[in-house]
């Protein structure tokens, strides 16, 4: 018989409505507020579905536009596991992000390995100077998240 799921904390719920609240001001301000709490670094919106709890998720985070690519990174998950959103992302085949503006686009995600890694690591670590300490006191290796278009043809 499947354990019943823990009653939510009043923490996770003041999370979700402040998220709730990111992305309203996200899309209503065009991206120009909804990530100021990453200190000014670009910020899009990764629409993923919960692997545990088949509920459609929505994260904001930092990336970087290597373009036709989009770059994101597995940060804060804890010292030795990744976050979810990364679990849930690393598990769909596509999904979609939403940029400032309002553009959307549908992306394929995959991990960043060998050099490739360290050539976007060190530009991600360039425009949000924290990753850089995250890493030294993380176990895990930070990954780095390519995010390929889905969609043959580009988005205009």
């Amino acid at each position: 018989m499947p354990k019943p799921p823990a009653p939510t904390s009043w923490f996770w719920k003041l999370h979700r409505q402040l998220a709730r609240l990111n992305t309203f001001l996200f899309r209503r301000t065009g991206g120009r507020v909804g990530g100021s709490y990453f200190g000014g670094a670009p910020v899009l919106l990764l629409h993923h579905v919960g692997r545990k709890s088949g509920q459609a998720r929505i994260n904001p985070l930092i990336y970087l536009d290597d373009a036709p690519r989009l770059v994101v990174v597995a940060s804060k998950g804890g010292v030795d596991a990744h976050p979810a959103w990364f679990h849930n992302l690393m598990a769909m085949t596509t999904t979609e992000v939403e940029l400032p503006g309002g553009e959307r686009r549908r992306v394929r995600p995959r991990r960043a390995e060998g050099a490739e890694r360290t050539s976007l690591w060190e530009r991600a670590v360039a425009i949000y100077q924290p990753y850089a300490a995250y890493a030294t006191y993380t176990e895990r290796e930070i990954p780095v998240v390519v995010l390929e278009p889905a969609d043959p043809t580009p988005a205009g």
